[in-house]
């Protein structure tokens, strides 16, 4: 037995690891819900459309390309030094960028501190769901992910009503960098993988970001694993964080608060999460449950442009839908840990939901570089035809994917 214990699905590894995810959750969605306030308070107008989108897809794109270089950084330390290490030095580099986010000054000093944080994000999720998935036995492993996912998630509705209590972003940003400080404390209490204990002692390379491109099949399942992530941040980066936005060229008159809209999202895509485990279990199939919420998220994503879409009340609901259709976070990432072995399973655990992450600002450019700035397309117009493009490439990308459900995690990869 690779595990001395039995761990369970509410065994403290779970229970740590939701934890470390909510603050991660809580962290990754603040500046989307308090964006409008904080970007006011450092000079930008928004009464000016376009410079606010402007200066809101800046921030939030750095913000991304952080967590693009961070989940490589923190999957190879995970391989190489052991999962625990990288939940230790993530924690601790977003907590202080947190902490310098409450004094920025203006645009780009708020892009350059949500970098840094997008740096120590990138490696809480990965890392906690590889542990998870190596201490608790196969037929646990997807509700074990599910939880922590699901449980995390409900950062961003504490978020939103830690700025709803406060109305003080700064102050939001401080509690996020405190939150963090917490988390170390309860790390300390963890164990490490017996699955990596067991690979560290062999003679094999670890942590090599480059075994998913010297072989094809290996290049072909790490790609796959990362298209099939894309809806969540078509969802989340541009429906819901533009949510205002999409609310006035829909129904004219709106006083929709985005960051409300992004709560409302999330409850679901935490409500998701934790039924996903539950429905994959049924299927015994991961793939059968993603292809379940693909299709939901294609019928609350023509509700989102249709008609029906009218109001404010009925644009949270659309959005705590669109939420629920997304919650498919934590086994698509599960997923990605079970393509591959122990040697590089933390670097592709952590590299692709950060890959998924990092595209968004290729599908802002897509959305609003070339089909607005470039080609005169509206705003719904670009929403509605870039959600075709990445709902397409997504179940496409499923087809093509192995099932994951029954796999024995104990082996290598050859280099």
């Amino acid at each position: 037995m690779t595990n001395k214990r039995n761990y369970g699905i509410l065994s403290l590894p779970v229970i740590v690891g939701a934890l470390g995810y909510f603050v991660d959750i809580y962290d990754l969605l603040l500046f989307t819900i308090v964006r409008e306030p904080s970007l006011k308070d450092i000079g930008v107008n928004l009464l000016d459309a376009k410079a606010a989108i402007a200066a809101s897809t800046k921030i939030i794109n750095w913000q991304m390309v952080g967590l693009l270089i961070g989940g490589i950084l923190w999957g190879t330390l995970g391989d190489r030094k052991g999962r625990l290490s990288v939940l230790f030095g993530s924690i601790l580099i977003y907590s202080i960028a947190n902490f310098i986010t409450a004094y920025v000054q203006n645009i780009d000093q708020y892009a350059y501190a949500r970098f840094a944080a997008g740096i120590g994000l990138a490696g809480e999720l990965g890392a906690g769901i590889t542990l998870v998935s190596e201490l608790l036995p196969k037929e646990k492993r997807g509700i074990g992910t599910s939880l922590v996912a699901g449980i995390g998630l409900f950062g961003a509705v504490f978020a939103y009503f830690t700025y709803d209590f406060t109305n003080d972003w700064r102050l939001c940003y401080k509690i996020g960098g405190i939150l963090g400080i917490g988390l170390l404390l309860l790390r300390v209490s963890l164990s490490e993988s017996g699955m990596f204990k067991e690979t560290r002692e062999k003679n094999v390379s670890r942590g090599n970001i480059l075994m998913f491109f010297n072989n094809a099949d290996r290049f072909k399942k790490y790609m796959l694993a990362i298209l099939i992530g894309l809806p969540t941040w078509y969802v989340i980066g541009i429906l819901v964080n533009l949510s205002n936005r999409f609310a006035t060229a829909l129904y004219n008159q709106s006083s929709l608060d985005s960051g409300r809209a992004i709560m409302f999202a999330y409850i679901g895509i935490a409500i998701g999460d934790i039924l996903i485990g539950l429905i994959s279990q049924y299927f015994k199939s991961r793939k059968k449950a993603l292809y379940l919420f693909y299709f939901l998220c294609i019928i609350s994503g023509f509700l989102f442009f249709s008609p029906v879409n009218g109001s404010d009340p009925i644009m949270y609901g659309i959005c705590l839908a669109l939420g629920f259709s997304t919650g498919f976070w934590a086994i698509f990432v599960t997923m990605g840990a079970e393509q591959f072995g122990t040697n590089i399973r933390a670097t592709a655990a952590t590299t692709i939901p950060n890959m998924v992450r990092g595209a968004l600002p290729l599908l802002n450019l897509l959305f609003k570089d070339l089909f607005q700035d470039n080609w005169g397309w509206s705003l719904v117009d670009s929403g509605i035809i870039t959600g075709v493009i990445v709902i397409t490439i997504a179940m496409v990308s499923v087809y093509f994917t192995k099932e994951t459900f029954h796999k024995d995690l104990n082996y290598i990869e050859k280099n």
